[in-house]
């Protein structure tokens, strides 16, 4: 059986296909576009699925004192989206609707359909238009602000009897500026000098600062030399082969990965996907540092990452890891995640997360890598490539439409993994009913036996254990609805949450 994406009749259809604050709409000859909403402009008009930003700024929601906001609102018909809904009215006829967005300042847009009412704040997610949605959408406009007039002031009379009073005080308060003003210029003199004494400090600095904040493009002949010739190789994955390098000048360790052959016409859009995956930052994401596209060739450098990959961290050693680490690379692995579904400016599917592609810095803090790489796969490319396929959800191996579901299916089984420090599936030395680690897990939680799992291990918290299991089985569910959100997953895994019993797990279709 071989795994390849659905083709759409609609990519529109693809949450996160157009970014924040902007929706995706069908053209003819069936091609997609992003636009922005009515008072929003593009963050980037060479890369419009990074989404939109308001083209304006209003200081505060409420009216104040000297100043009163006017709120409108714009209509666009057959609209829908997704994000933070916080209030339905109902009853409400079309123009309510709209009035009640205007009027509220949390509002900053409405979908209304007959008698229903949903008021959204911003930013508004997955946006799309199409003649088969029914929905009418109004966006709140806030086109600017106008300043009251000062109340006019009658003119005061001042008798002479006072004018020697308002000398004394004159020449009084004018001391006192002139103090002032020396104070002043003592102090602009002595901040200018050490403003100049700091920038002198960082100007040694400063280079290596840039590097690491920007995104570089490098030559092939600048990593044919940090390489030494692609010698030393550290790994293959579904995308090509890893190779360590270091970067002369400053030494820096490096790894650089071997992508496919770029064809003629997609440099462009390989530099524009490059430089929106630099834009993630995250303490649990391995950096990209930067790229290559020369001719065919294209490389990507990330940081070198000195404790290998989690795949050898738990099945390649003389000796299980402590469980304090293992719990708290389960908790970095969740966290990650968490940051490409929800947190990063464009929601990302990684749809190939597996132990070696979490990798493990000096101190043992686990980065997800390969992200946002999932579109750059071949088409007679597979999730079965490199044994992807024991971590890969039902829908994802039947080609089903993907939802970032599929990336929670596979933390859950890379969860149990952890917990048990054994592959999901062994058949060397396993009885029937160990071979697939689900099964064994989900028999030895029924059958009050998880301490089977950390048999032999010193220092175990027994109800972290019952209490990650409890999530690992909810997340490797068949149906994509009853496995839970990453948020909701790292609120179970730290405690604060309580995790249902979960129902039994099927057996998953693993190709070969």
């Amino acid at each position: 059986m071989s795994n390849k994406w659905q083709n759409l009749d609609d990519e529109c259809e693809i949450p996160g296909r157009c970014g924040l604050n902007s929706y995706c709409s069908t053209s003819s000859g069936n091609d997609t576009e992003c636009y922005c909403y009515p008072g929003f402009i593009f963050i980037d008009e060479n890369a419009k699925f990074l989404g939109c930003s308001q083209n304006f700024t209003v200081d505060g929601c409420e009216t104040k004192r000297d100043v009163v906001i006017h709120n409108n609102s714009t209509t666009l018909d057959t609209m829908s989206w997704a994000g933070n809904l916080y209030s339905v009215k109902r009853n409400l006829e079309k123009e309510d609707c709209k009035k009640a967005c205007e009027d509220d300042c949390s509002c900053g847009g409405a979908l209304y359909s007959p008698n229903h009412c949903s008021l959204y704040s911003l930013p508004l997610k997955y946006g799309r238009k199409h003649v088969n949605i029914t929905t009418t959408a109004f966006i709140k406009l806030i086109p600017g602000s106008t300043i009251s007039p000062p109340p006019e002031t009658s003119p005061m009379l001042i008798s002479e009897a006072n004018q020697n009073l308002i000398l004394t005080m004159g020449l009084s308060l004018g001391s006192v500026a002139s103090f002032c003003f020396v104070i002043a210029i003592c102090s602009f003199l002595l901040y200018r000098h050490r403003v100049q004494s700091y920038e002198k400090l960082l100007e040694s600095k400063s280079s290596g600062f840039a590097e690491q904040f920007t995104l570089r493009s490098f030559t092939f002949n600048e990593l044919d030399e940090a390489t030494q010739g692609f010698q030393d190789e550290l790994g293959r994955g579904s995308f090509g082969a890893v190779y360590k390098g270091t970067l002369p000048g400053d030494g820096k360790s490096i790894a650089v990965k071997r992508l496919g052959m770029v064809k003629e016409g997609e440099r462009d859009q390989f530099r524009t996907e490059m430089t929106a995956i630099g834009r993630n930052n995250h303490r649990n994401l391995v950096r990209l540092l930067g790229f290559c596209v020369e001719g065919s060739k294209k490389f990507l450098v990330y940081e070198y990452m000195s404790n290998g990959s989690l795949e050898d961290f738990l099945f390649n050693r003389n000796e299980r890891p402590v469980w304090k680490q293992r719990a708290r690379i389960a908790l970095d692995v969740a966290k990650g995640i968490l940051y490409l579904h929800e947190e990063c400016e464009v929601s990302i599917i990684h749809c190939n997360i597996k132990p070696s592609n979490i990798l493990l810095d000096d101190s043992l803090t686990a980065k997800i890598s390969d992200f946002g790489l999932a579109k750059l796969l071949r088409p007679n490319q597979t999730s079965s490539t490199s044994g992807t396929a024991w971590y890969s959800a039902p829908e994802w191996q039947n080609s089903a439409l993907l939802s970032v579901k599929v990336d929670v299916y596979s933390f859950g089984v890379i969860l149990l993994e952890i917990v048990c420090c054994r592959s999901n599936i062994e058949v060397e030395g396993r009885s029937a009913d160990e071979i697939l680690l689900s099964t064994f897990v989900y028999n030895c939680f029924v059958g009050g036996e998880l301490n089977k799992l950390v048999e032999g291990e010193e220092e175990v918290d027994m109800k972290m254990v019952e209490r990650f299991v409890k999530v690992g089985l909810w997340c490797i569910q068949d149906d994509p609805n009853l496995r839970p959100l990453m948020r909701n997953v790292i609120l179970m895994l730290e405690g604060t949450m309580n995790v249902p019993i979960p129902p039994s797990t099927s057996l998953p279709h693993v190709t070969n």
